[in-house]
């Protein structure tokens, strides 16, 4: 990851600023615009693999969901912008998403079901940086309150404090249940 700018830039000024054409994606990150690292294949392939297994799932339940290619999700008192490797949107909140039109961006807990992230070699990113945003005590404002957080470490990157030690592969999975934030892991042949 490589950080493009150096001075303090808000909201608004990374979406005007942001390339309308570009194979390279950016965050916004505390007001700091952040290249984020092109992906790797296997990286690639487990999000594939997770997006089909979601929209099977949401289409068998006959949910109202989708997942969009590129969107932004803005946590409502930062200056940040993250584009989650996978983002489950609520098609019937859309409408409450004063950005969603103009900006493909949300900022509402009702309007993200669930994100995942799939660790790479930027994993503190995963660990504190976003999952602090996504999933702090859903009572603070600072925070969205999102109802499920996936972070999906399929090399066993993350810190031993989150992974445990040894390190392994682990998917952990963070669920708002009542006004609180609950993990569960899951290694080796567990089933989800």
């Amino acid at each position: 990851m490589t950080q493009v700018l150096r001075k303090l830039v808000t909201f608004d000024e990374f979406i005007a600023w942001y390339p309308e054409s570009s194979d390279r994606h950016y965050e916004l990150h505390d007001g700091v615009i952040v290249e984020m690292a092109p992906p790797t294949g296997d990286h690639e392939q487990i999000i594939g693999f997770l997006v089909g297994e979601i929209v099977t799932e949401y289409k068998r339940l006959k949910l109202s969901y989708f997942i969009p290619k590129t969107a932004f999700i803005k946590p409502t008192q930062s200056e940040a912008a993250y584009s989650p490797d996978v983002l489950l949107l609520n098609n019937s909140n859309l409408v409450n998403e004063p950005l969603w039109k103009k900006e493909s961006t949300v900022s509402q807990a009702a309007s993200i079901p669930l994100v995942i992230e799939v660790v790479s070699s930027n994993w503190r990113d995963d660990y504190f940086t976003k999952a602090g945003k996504y999933v702090r005590a859903a009572s603070r404002r600072e925070e969205i309150g999102i109802p499920e957080y996936w972070i999906v470490d399929y090399l066993g990157l993350g810190g031993r404090r989150f992974i445990g030690n040894p390190k392994q592969p682990t998917i952990s999975i963070y669920q708002l249940i009542e006004g609180e934030y609950q993990v569960r892991q899951f290694r080796g042949n567990d089933r989800i």
